[in-house]
């Protein structure tokens, strides 16, 4: 398991447990992280060829007695608090693309939260604008 990691795999790890803590990545959510890692300024400098093994990092840090925890720990350890929010948002944005929240969901979301510290106006503003960016008719 990796002692310290970057800014950009911190953010990958994110969007890779909300999608993995239902048990399952579907072919789909790992595209739209994907998208997420081509599209957004935050990851202007990674190298997206590298995705697949990040993920598969996230996913054997994962796999392990309190796996969870300490990917929630080298997260936080390695994102600057300016990218809280944006690790939080991409959770949310990762989360909603499916236009449904599963229970195991919801409470990584509240572990992220936490651990990030983020402040209820925050997380509010940002769930919110990922619901009007899903809605439906």
């Amino acid at each position: 398991m990796p002692q310290v990691i970057n800014h950009h795999t911190a953010l990958i790890y994110v969007m890779v447990t909300i999608s993995a803590v239902d048990r399952r990545i579907t072919d789909a959510e790992f595209a739209h992280i994907g998208a997420l890692v081509q599209q957004l300024p935050v990851f202007g400098d990674f190298d997206p060829e590298r995705l697949v093994h990040t993920a598969e990092e996230c996913g054997e840090i994962l796999s392990t007695e309190g796996g969870l925890e300490a990917m929630l720990g080298l997260v936080a350890e390695a994102l600057p608090e300016k990218l809280h929010e944006t690790a939080y948002a991409l959770a949310v944005e990762v989360a909603a693309a499916d236009l449904s929240l599963e229970q195991e969901e919801l409470r990584f979301l509240q572990m992220l939260r936490d651990r990030l510290d983020l402040d209820k106006l925050s997380v509010a503003a940002i769930e919110r604008s990922a619901r009007a960016r899903y809605m439906k008719l």
